[in-house]
């Protein structure tokens, strides 16, 4: 499993990749969030950023496949 650090910097990427190249999708960004654990004070582990990443990275993926024209 990756680092907590390795995660981390693969959702900024992929997070500003959907901000600067699909802004359309950026509303969605703040319910994707969702996915993380939403205690006072969460204790976001690896896990967690992984399932986090993977639903960003789903999210693209699928809105790729429905716009092929902006590949």
């Amino acid at each position: 499993m990756e680092s907590k650090k390795e995660l981390t910097e693969k959702i900024l990427k992929i997070t500003i990749l959907i901000q600067e190249k699909y802004p359309e999708l950026s509303k969605y960004l703040s319910e994707v969030q969702e996915t993380l654990p939403t205690f006072e004070h969460p204790e976001v582990d690896a896990a967690a950023l992984s399932k986090y990443y993977e639903t960003l990275d789903e999210m693209l993926k699928d809105y790729l496949l429905e716009h092929p024209e902006l590949e």
